[in-house]
């Protein structure tokens, strides 16, 4: 006889599972399980055998898929490190070229621009404490011929622009022709060599704007750099616009003789530096009355952006300076002009008669940014008043800008 209970615990169950996992309620359900009493019927002991049989196949069914996952996994396994030790006997590979990256246009700093609330009147002034800032690179713009005008021909990028419009339109000569004074301005292009005049008339009084020069000419006159109190001067004189400095420093550029001759050296033929220092009915330094023109003053500017007779590390410092006047001064021809674009410039107010009846404003300097690159010079003389001037000048430079685009 099978002794049934002996066989359920040595099998577990059909497939070798416990009686709960194959279904049956095991011992420990809450559900008790139900037992024949009932011994098997005759035949019972094959069918017993046939059952255990078929069990134990799937038993080492079970065992022997797991036997061949695992054969398949030590196979890939060893298939890997066989590789891995291949490739230690080959060169390294060579890294990917990097991709070329045109150079970009790099123009400087940033200079603010639009209309100030009123000049500073420097009546005298200190030369001031503060540091003076190092140089600046100059600017990477395309030489220029000094006897022709017209861009050399290492400027390809130049000379290929198309040659543009008078900037100085109707408008511009229709809103000058309802104003007091006189008007003579200059503009040329950078990127063309092309070069406009507005109006004739008599060479004007620098004011100011002569100041530009005399930094110029100190600085061709040392070719080693300026000693530190002569930067704190020269930067007292540009930026703020002081007048002790100013007379300092052109004593040092050697007056009137030594700005004639750095003048004579960039060209220019209608300028003439004032002989005196206090000069008869004029209030002020008598280096204010040096006269010139905006043509004049062009070829200073194209001097000074990338001529040859400064070193580019005194090019970059002067125009450095010009960057940064202060906030103040920030009118004339920077009117107009859109945030983001480089502005250097320097501008000129003073009266010419004791009454203040006639007042002689100036404006120059160099726009570059945003498609535009040109220099400009606008001279007024005339102007019943500080005011009116700088409205002029400003309204001006306002127009031009688009016009340039």
């Amino acid at each position: 006889m099978l002794d049934w209970e002996a066989w359920r615990a040595r099998t577990g169950g059909v497939d070798g599972r416990t009686a709960a996992e194959d279904g049956t309620p095991s011992a420990d359900s809450s559900t008790p399980a139900q037992e024949s009493s009932t011994p098997p019927a005759e035949g019972a002991e094959d069918e017993l055998a046939d059952h255990e049989a078929e069990a134990a196949d799937r038993h080492w069914s079970g065992r022997t898929g797991v036997a061949v996952v695992a054969i398949v996994a030590i196979g890939a396994l060893l298939g890997g490190f066989a590789a891995f030790a291949a490739t230690l006997g080959r060169p390294a590979p060579s890294p990917a070229p990097a991709p070329s990256i045109a150079p970009g246009d790099v123009t400087g700093t940033l200079a603010p621009s639009g209309n100030a609330v009123g000049p500073h009147h420097a009546r005298g002034g200190g030369s001031g404490d503060r540091d003076t800032r190092p140089g600046r690179p100059g600017p990477s713009l395309s030489p220029i011929s000094e006897s022709t005008g017209r861009p050399t021909a290492g400027a390809a990028a130049a000379t290929s622009a198309d040659p543009h419009a008078d900037p100085f339109s109707t408008a511009v000569t229709g809103y000058l022709a309802g104003r007091d004074g006189t008007v003579a301005a200059a503009i040329y292009d950078v990127s063309t060599g092309q070069t406009w005049t507005l109006g004739t008339g008599s060479p004007q009084a620098t004011g100011s704007l002569v100041k530009v020069d005399i930094l110029q000419a100190l600085l061709a006159r040392r070719p080693s750099g300026l000693p530190a109190a002569d930067r704190a001067r020269a930067r007292s004189m540009i930026e703020n616009n002081d007048n002790a400095p100013a007379t300092t420093l052109w004593n040092q550029a050697g007056r009137a003789a030594g700005l004639r001759s750095y003048n004579a050296s960039v060209g220019l033929v209608q300028t003439t530096p004032s002989a005196c220092l206090v000069c008869a009915g004029f209030a002020w330094p008598g280096w204010g009355l040096t006269t010139t023109t905006p043509a004049d003053q062009l070829l200073l500017l194209r001097a000074l952006i990338n001529g040859p007779l400064l070193s580019p590390a005194d090019r970059g410092y002067a125009l450095s300076l010009m960057e940064n006047v202060e906030s103040d001064q920030r009118w004339g021809v920077s009117a107009g002009v859109p945030p983001g674009v480089r502005v250097a410039l320097k501008s000129a107010w003073v009266p010419l008669t004791p009454a203040d009846t006639d007042w002689q404003i100036n404006s120059e300097g160099w726009i570059s940014g945003d498609g535009r690159d040109y220099l400009v010079a606008i001279l007024t003389t005339g102007n019943p008043d500080e005011r009116y001037g700088i409205d002029t000048i400003n309204t001006v430079s306002a127009m031009l800008w688009p016009a340039m685009g």
